[in-house]
């Protein structure tokens, strides 16, 4: 009998344990439904194999804190996209917009508010680019430029009218009626408003409301259809804020860009290996000059794969590419240059290997002498710049001349002397001597070239001056 009570007891016990386990999971369950829905990264089941796979990272931009607040409003950078974002979590510490009777236009209150800021770098039309990451959610957004000392404070007595208001939004519970009424067979919800242009940012977003060029609306009050309002002008130097509020409860984060519109030039830029005949990532820097800042980077990322830029009128540009195996790209331009160019920008990356040679033709010299005239600072500065940047790169200077072969010693001795003027103008600009061969034409190409010079068919003198090798690598 002690035998049995004893198995009973310790059955429920069993049961008792697995009754708290399968308790403390849907607990933990429920606690972690709401952090999980706040990102947009999810973690797959892995296979068997994979049991040991680390989660993958979120890609979610968390807000930081007290940026439902003016004072505290996050920077934005030009023609690049910030989020998506995690949600916006109530109105912060000040409620700054506030409607009233003299200033309908406003929000009624903040809701779930987050606020941006940026200066204008050159004059245009401002676009601004809003893409929710639930199609359910209300955002509406009001911009404000920045009056001065107490800026804030203005707002917050609505002693400062926005320049421009857009909160038609998403209607979150008549969508859901119309759907609900529509799946019972009921008909459809009264007949919206003809659906807005889409639109399309530098970054290739699809906004879901907006501030676009071509908009048609001004203004979109809470009365309102429509998605997208006109761009207004605006000036080098100016500070805007955005202030942006979701007024569906419990809803989720968004991407948001500012761009201003100007007719400009706006190529793709890519970057080819041509021995390899593919097109490589690289990390570039292009910085843009003639602002109210002295440079403004336009682009910086570590490994840029190619893509759209836009280069402004009246506006100098700094451009900066490097990739290890590959020599450096140093480019400076106006964008006047620019205009005249196709649509596409193809720099070629010459590889810093053993034996790859870059022709040189556009150089002049003396008629019969190795002196340098005419353009050579123009024609060489990039291949100084290059082997400047790249220290540990050997390389061989090798002259040319045209020769009808009468006189080869001589045609040999003049296309050496070449060389070393040439390698006298890169020791000149700032290239270490010890690095630099050189080398002019021997006996064998003088007859080869004499023989193309006078061959009736395929003939001519070459065209190549010089040509730089590279030898290797130093210490």
């Amino acid at each position: 009998m002690t035998k049995t009570l004893k198995q009973l007891l310790m059955g429920l016990l069993a049961c008792a344990l697995v009754l708290g386990s399968v308790d403390a999971q849907a607990q933990n369950k429920k606690k972690g439904s709401k952090k999980k829905a706040q990102t947009t990264a999810t973690t797959k089941k892995g296979s068997k194999k994979k049991k040991a796979e680390a989660p993958a990272e979120p890609t979610t931009v968390q807000l930081p804190a007290n940026s439902n607040d003016c004072l505290f409003a996050i920077p934005l950078e030009m023609d690049k996209a910030y989020g998506p974002t995690s949600a916006p979590d109530g109105a912060g510490r000040i409620q700054e917009v506030v409607a009233d009777k003299a200033h309908p236009n406003v929000f009624d209150r903040e809701h779930n508010t987050v606020w941006y800021k940026f200066t204008v770098p050159y004059n245009g039309d401002l676009e601004v680019a809003i893409v929710q990451e639930s199609e359910w959610d209300d955002y509406d957004f009001l911009i404000y430029k920045n009056t001065g000392t107490y800026f804030s404070n203005q707002v917050m007595l609505n002693k400062v009218s926005p320049v421009a208001v857009n909160m038609s939004g998403i209607d979150s519970a008549a969508m859901f009626n119309a759907v609900m009424k529509k799946g019972k067979g009921q008909g459809t919800a009264k007949k919206q408003a003809e659906p807005a242009p889409e639109f399309t940012t530098m970054s290739g977003l699809k906004p879901h409301i907006g501030m676009f060029a071509d908009a048609t609306d001004k203004m979109l009050t809470k009365q309102q259809t429509g998605r997208f309002i006109k761009s207004i002008p605006v000036h080098m130097g100016e500070e805007y804020y955005v202030v942006l509020d979701n007024r569906t409860v419990n809803g989720q984060g968004h991407t948001i860009e500012v761009s201003v519109h100007v007719n400009a030039y706006e190529p793709l830029v890519l970057f080819y290996d041509k021995k390899g005949r593919k097109y490589v990532d690289v990390d570039l820097m292009i910085l843009e000059r003639g602002g109210k800042e002295s440079e403004r980077p336009i682009v910086k990322d570590e490994h840029y794969k190619g893509g759209k830029v836009k280069f402004v009128p009246g506006f100098s540009y700094l451009l900066y590419a490097k990739r290890d195996g590959y020599f450096s790209i140093y480019r400076e331009f106006n964008s006047r240059d620019l205009m005249m160019h196709d649509t596409i920008m193809l720099f070629n990356m010459e590889r810093t290997e053993r034996g790859s040679s870059f022709q040189i033709k556009d150089l002049d010299f003396e008629s019969g002498e190795a002196t340098l005239i005419g353009n050579c600072d123009s024609v060489l500065m990039d291949y100084a710049m290059m082997f400047r940047n790249h220290p540990d790169v050997n390389f061989l200077v090798k002259g040319y001349v045209q020769s009808y072969g009468v006189n080869a010693e001589a045609d040999m001795l003049l296309s050496l002397e070449r060389a070393k003027s040439i390698k006298a103008w890169f020791v000149k600009n700032g290239v270490d001597a010890k690095r630099i061969t050189t080398a002019g034409m021997t006996k064998n190409e003088i007859k080869r070239a004499a023989a193309a010079a006078l061959n009736e068919k395929g003939g001519g003198f070459s065209s190549v001056k010089a040509e730089l090798i590279i030898t290797g690598k130093g210490d």
